[in-house]
């Protein structure tokens, strides 16, 4: 997490939809890019369900149906993939609620659920304020408050300290309630606590942690159950412990437990003296638990002014939600309007990026010409945008620092409040060809479709999924990936394995006459100098220049401090040359900065003259085997001599180095379509680098050769040994 002084707040200010009223005593969680808001209250309990689309800036309000369940506040509210299921809270003024519902958020359909009560003891009372946590196929209740008085109109407050455990039912419904026998001196009695469960990674048990809330005054205490044990325990901290708070959110990312807002004491209020304060305020502190160590760290403290409002006022009873490593803050009160007796709700939405972004997956190309790539790349969460860089062995210009050059931008400069697309992030990352490293491939350039047409096997329990990839030999290749059960992803790429045992070594490329002629400074193997191709806001760029570094810099991109985006208007271009490989790397931007760069991939602009690759393949199954088709190259310039298609096999070499396939050419001839028998199936290598699959590569030749390859991967399941089945 950056120093205090290094946050980067983001206040949300451009947004579409209905905006749910300002409240307090609402919960939220994330489905993917998806923050879905319930419940709360400012003049009267709210019963909508809210959702803000994160990606496109939106809000939202679904049309649920089923057993709608009616407004409540201070509730219980988890997510388990698709599913959240609501617990208890405040209905109405004094009447609490113990009934359970469960949201299908694939569909927005509500059910009204009913576990079987516990074996022993009663299931747990009407109460608001409680926690109510998941953590495998389990909810784990603690707390709350409860109105002893049978009047709704006399409320006679009683904390509560018991402790539930909810089983749930594989995808939807659940078994019933448990009261686990616990160890150790239990919590005392409270409400409008916290309560996370984490964790470690690839050790211990997992452990709920519950801080601070209310009983009568404000707690600043910490509480461990191991969940395995079910042993209670006051973990030893270190470094300063945040006031005593109720109403604040506790939300982990990583092994870091974040505290804000929240109820705490007033100023000057002697805490010891004090049991149960009469006087409280809102806060805006800020801080985290590392759980690991055990070890607190302030990020904005208690006494912290902010006159350029430049993260989240005061408040208490808000959400928070993390969605990646990005934390969502929405709405929440910052006290009374004395005169009036209401609250006032905060109407606004912020968010904090916690770290920098991890790297994206290697650049993937879509479509190479003699001078241009369009690439892409997976998405990464809640990013602002992302840096390309190139380099390459070819002799380049130095440009003069003072240049005055001001090129057309193809970068999109990053507004954070700025209105997204109105695309979503898909939800999975496409199936894709793994890469060898790319410092030992040389690309050759492919003419193939943006996005191949893609048509029906005569399979009917299949689709096809088309992504392109780069060849290490000969050619580039386009990856089409014959999917079970309809599924249909995006068009993508990734350098892909080698067509033949031979290594293919990154060679120094001819000098292009379309280089300037002006004096060149050569870049040595072992000094590679990235220069920028731009900034984009999504994760594809048409790359044909690239931005020159000025004289004795080894990087212009050092100059982006907190995702600040450097000033290209000063800097020169040069275009990309025909039959040049350039090596591109990217790297994600969030309000952190610059995240770590993607692995290297490598492509070659094509050389004019070969022919393109062969498009829409198809592959169905037939009594010999199966039937591999596909269509003649959009650009074949000139006559198409032959096909030739190969077979990814088994060897004793694949066995040693799995990205290292060798192909057996099963077809040579001028028709655009094979057979490929059951027996030379029996023979095919099943790829593992992603989803299982069997590999085949078609090639077009022409008067000057073969051009770039189409690479099919045919998906098996899971199936080593028959695919056929």
């Amino acid at each position: 997490m950056a120093a205090p002084s290094l946050l980067n707040w983001r206040r949300v200010s451009s947004f579409t939809g209905p905006v749910p009223r300002a409240r307090h005593g609402h919960r939220a969680v994330a489905i993917r890019e998806l923050m879905i808001i319930f419940g709360g209250g400012n003049e009267g309990i709210a019963d909508e369900l809210h959702v803000y689309n994160t990606v496109t800036n939106q809000w939202f309000l679904p049309a649920v149906r089923g057993d709608i369940p009616p407004g409540c506040a201070a509730h219980g509210f988890v997510c388990d993939g698709t599913r959240i299921l609501v617990f208890g809270g405040m209905v109405e003024y004094g009447r609490y609620s113990n009934e359970l519902y469960e949201l299908q958020a694939s569909r927005w359909l509500w059910k009204k659920v009913k576990p079987h009560p516990p074996s022993s003891g009663l299931p747990p009372c009407p109460r608001l304020g409680h926690s109510f946590s998941l953590y495998g196929n389990k909810c784990y209740l603690f707390g709350g408050l409860a109105n002893e008085s049978e009047d709704s109109n006399n409320n006679v407050p009683r904390y509560l300290n018991d402790f539930y455990e909810l089983e749930l039912q594989h995808g939807s419904g659940v078994v019933g309630w448990s009261i686990p026998v616990t160890k150790g001196i239990v919590p005392s009695p409270r409400e409008s606590h916290t309560a996370v469960i984490y964790c470690k990674r690839d050790s211990g048990s997992p452990k709920m942690y519950v801080f601070g809330g209310m009983c009568g005054a404000r707690l600043d205490d910490l509480w461990q159950l191991d969940l395995e044990t079910m042993s209670w325990s006051k973990p030893e901290t270190k470094g300063t412990v945040p006031l005593p708070r109720s109403l604040h959110t506790a939300s982990v990312i990583g092994n870091k437990m974040y505290i804000f807002g929240g109820w705490v004491p007033h100023k000057g209020e002697n805490i010891e003296t004090s049991p149960h304060d009469c006087e409280w305020r809102c806060t805006s502190s800020f801080s985290y638990l590392n759980l690991d160590t055990a070890e607190w760290t302030t990020l904005v403290s208690d006494s912290q002014e902010d006159k350029k409002n430049s993260r989240p006022r005061p408040r208490a009873g808000h959400c928070a939600v993390a969605i990646g490593t990005r934390l969502y803050f929405w709405s929440g009160r910052d006290g009374y309007k004395k005169a009036l007796n209401s609250q006032v709700c905060c109407k606004d939405l912020w968010y904090l990026d916690t770290e920098k972004p991890p790297a994206p997956s290697q650049v993937q190309l879509i479509k190479a010409t003699t001078n241009s790539f369009h690439v892409k790349w997976d998405e990464v969460p809640t990013v602002e945008g992302y840096l390309l860089q190139l380099n390459t062995d070819l002799p380049y210009q130095a440009a003069s620092s003072d240049s005055s050059a001001s090129p057309n931008m193809q970068g999109v400069r990053m507004d954070p409040h700025r209105q997204g697309s109105n695309s979503i992030i898909p939800n999975s990352i496409s199936d894709i060809v793994n890469s060898v490293k790319s410092e030992h491939t040389a690309m050759k350039g492919t003419s193939v479709k943006n996005k191949p047409d893609l048509k029906a096997s005569n399979d009917s329990n299949a689709s096809l999924h088309s992504s392109l990839s780069a060849n290490a030999s000969n050619h580039n290749s386009c990856v089409v990936d014959m999917l079970r059960k309809n599924e249909v992803d995006e068009t993508c790429a990734l350098p892909a394995t080698k067509i033949s045992r031979v290594e293919a070594h990154a060679a120094t490329m001819p000098f292009s006459k379309e280089t300037p002629s002006n004096p060149v400074a050569m870049v040595k193997a072992g000094e590679r100098q990235w220069c920028d191709v731009g900034i984009f806001k999504n994760n594809t760029a048409l790359v044909s220049q690239f931005y020159l570094l000025p004289k004795g810099k080894q990087s212009i991109s050092k100059v982006i401090g907190n995702a600040d985006v450097p000033d290209y208007s000063l800097l020169k271009k040069q275009d990309l040359v025909p039959g040049t490989g350039y090596r591109f790397r990217v790297a994600a931007i969030n309000g952190c900065g610059i995240g770590p760069f993607s692995k290297i991939s490598e492509f070659k602009t094509c050389i004019p003259g070969f022919p393109g690759a062969p498009s829409a393949v198809r592959i169905s199954k037939n009594v010999e085997g199966i039937h591999l088709s596909w269509e003649p190259p959009t650009s074949p310039s000139g006559n198409i001599l032959e096909y030739s298609a190969y077979l990814a096999i088994r060897t004793a070499q694949i066995q040693d180095n799995p990205s290292q396939l060798v192909f057996m050419r099963i077809y040579c001839g001028l028709k655009t379509s094979c057979i490929v028998t059951a027996g030379q199936l029996a023979n095919a290598h099943i790829d593992y680098t992603s989803r299982p699959a069997i590999v085949f590569r078609i090639s077009a030749k022409n008067e000057k050769g073969y051009g770039p390859a189409t690479q099919v991967r045919w998906l098996q399941g899971n199936n080593k040994k028959a695919p056929l089945n």
